[in-house]
């Protein structure tokens, strides 16, 4: 199991003028903390800790990159690291994936 979103402060490798979504392999469940996030290709599950993070998640196939679907759930340029840590650790498990540009 795995955790989304971190209070650490630092950088991320994490591309966010990319495109992305959710994977196809990835079930989304809403819950009162977030949402739990289940691969059925690796069985792995995390956790997104709280509905900005989820809303970020829910909508990247929907913007043309990961910071504009950060943008549009109102994260901040000073909160905007931590999302990005978040949304790397996604990709690193597969939860999320690059799409093709639009």
């Amino acid at each position: 199991m795995g955790c989304a979103v971190s209070t650490e402060a630092g950088g991320s490798a994490f591309d966010l003028d990319r495109p992305w979504r959710i994977d196809e392999r990835v079930a989304v469940r809403p819950e009162p903390f977030g949402a739990l996030l289940y691969h059925f290709g690796t069985r792995r599950l995390s956790f997104l800790k709280n509905m900005t993070v989820l809303a970020v998640v829910r909508s990247l196939a929907e913007h043309p990159s990961a910071r504009s679907a950060c943008a549009a759930a109102g994260v901040g340029a000073d909160r905007l690291p931590v999302y990005q840590r978040a949304l790397a650790t996604l990709a690193e498990s597969q939860m999320i994936t690059e799409r093709a540009p639009s």
